[in-house]
């Protein structure tokens, strides 16, 4: 079963950028969705955005535009590009990858918080 490890938060001024990343340990070939959500304390996991294995994306209404995703099968890595970052960006960002039949794999997540 593949694990994920999510790196690349910290803390940015409003308007900075991150680039994120989720490592897989295995191939990622067979998940047919990685997703990134976020979970803000006292606010409910929001899904933030969704890659496909043939590369088709789709994002929450709050990002688009200023957030992009990826998955690179050949280093088995989905990333996040986050830019024009908001203080209501701020959060534990966490990537998922979901494939038919079985339980969707979580990663532990990476802190986003932005403030001046």
């Amino acid at each position: 079963q593949v694990q994920l490890v999510e790196s690349g938060g910290g803390l940015v001024q409003p308007g900075g950028s991150l680039r994120l990343s989720c490592a897989a340990s295995t191939s990622i070939l067979s998940y047919t969705t990685m997703a990134w959500y976020r979970q803000a304390p006292g606010k409910q996991r929001e899904k933030v955005a969704s890659i496909t294995a043939i590369g088709t994306t789709n994002y929450g209404d709050s990002v688009q535009g200023r957030f992009t995703n990826t998955r690179d099968h050949t280093k088995n890595t989905l990333e996040l590009q986050v830019n024009s970052l908001k203080p209501e960006d701020t959060a534990v960002y966490l990537c998922t990858a979901a494939r038919r039949f079985y339980s969707n794999i979580w990663g532990q997540g990476t802190q986003v918080t932005v403030s001046s």
